[in-house]
């Protein structure tokens, strides 16, 4: 894969994470103190949507059943040993990056 346009910076403010459809495959894009991260959006719990989440910090809580992961890692909070896929990141100028065929 290569890298894709996602969403302006501006789109996706410090504090916030966002669900987005990237080539069939849902992910999440946060951004925490102006650095972005993308993380595979599906919950390993029950496959709830972590971008409906709750972002503190580099933390996002699943809606659904409360699961927690690190978007800068992909792991799980309560579980090191789990993690979902979290995906490379560029910021070129305003537009946000992804490669979902290269993880980190």
């Amino acid at each position: 894969m290569a890298f894709v346009c996602v969403a302006k910076a501006t789109d996706i403010l410090p504090g916030q994470i966002r669900e987005i459809q990237l080539q069939g495959t849902a992910i999440a894009v946060a951004n925490v103190g102006g650095q972005f991260h993308a993380i595979n959006n599906t919950c390993l719990h029950r496959g709830g949507p972590l971008g409906q989440g709750s972002l503190q910090g580099n933390v996002v809580t699943c809606p659904w059943h409360g699961w927690s992961v690190d978007v800068t890692s992909g792991k799980v909070t309560h579980n090191q040993a789990a993690k979902v896929a979290c995906y490379l990141v560029e910021l070129r100028g305003e537009d946000v990056y992804v490669d979902i065929g290269a993880s980190k």
